[in-house]
């Protein structure tokens, strides 16, 4: 029978405390997250889709409730995480192919997928804003 003592000998594996966060690590996450986060916006986008299809009654509830600073809210965080997972499809595919590997053009690469998706965010809401 082992004993704790016996198992000290073994190799640890590395713990949270041993890595830095870095913001390609940050990217990571958040991509995963965004991932989830398209999956409720796409029901959002085909309840809308249905109720578009079952008569203008369904339609004015679900164009009512997108319309509440709730559903703008909700097409916002849609919007920003459709154009974030994008980018970071892009930025994995252009890591794929073993391009800007470098530690310092992995991080630029991971703040422009950052800022992009703010950046393009804010242009389509700036013209689905201005067009109302």
């Amino acid at each position: 029978m082992q004993t704790n003592n016996a198992r000290a000998g073994r190799p640890l594996s590395p713990h949270l405390s041993i890595y830095h966060f870095t913001i390609t690590m940050m990217m990571s996450i958040v991509h995963r997250i965004t991932g989830g986060a398209l999956y409720f916006g796409t029901l959002i986008l085909a309840w809308w889709l249905i109720a578009a299809a079952s008569g203008p009654q369904a339609f004015a509830v679900v164009s009512g409730f997108l319309a509440s600073w709730f559903g703008q809210l909700l097409l916002f965080g849609y919007s920003w995480a459709l154009f974030h997972h994008m980018l970071g499809g892009i930025r994995y595919l252009i890591w794929d192919s073993t391009a800007l590997m470098e530690k310092g053009q992995r991080d630029k690469l991971a703040w422009a997928s950052l800022i992009g998706s703010l950046v393009l965010t804010a242009l389509v809401w700036t013209v689905v804003l201005t067009l109302r």
